[in-house]
């Protein structure tokens, strides 16, 4: 059930240009209780694999760290590094992640 809500709220978000939060996504797909921001990670880091095996933009790249100044969770590079993609300039793959998927959406 989280996992389609999950899909359904990243396919709003960019059809809408909105970027949010990881306690307000979780919040939003019905994630609580002890973990559910690990519980979140693990989905959005299946995502990526997914995106990335697809040769689309990463959703992921729509959640923002609280406290990451306006970008993803250092995680999130992480992944995308292990994945395969140049993150050498963090704020650049993501400005360019979010591009693509706002352009897509439309």
């Amino acid at each position: 059930m989280s996992e389609a809500r999950l899909r359904a709220v990243l396919e709003d978000c960019a059809r809408v240009g909105r970027l949010v939060t990881y306690g307000a996504l979780a919040a939003e797909i019905g994630l609580d209780g002890a973990g559910r921001i690990a519980r979140l990670t693990d989905m959005l880091e299946a995502l990526m694999v997914e995106d990335a095996g697809a040769g689309h933009p990463l959703r992921a790249a729509l959640v923002l760290g609280r406290t990451s100044a306006g970008l993803p969770a250092r995680g999130f590079f992480l992944k995308a590094a292990e994945l395969g993609f140049d993150v050498s300039d963090p704020e650049t793959f993501h400005r360019a992640q979010i591009t693509a998927l706002f352009s897509a959406a439309s």
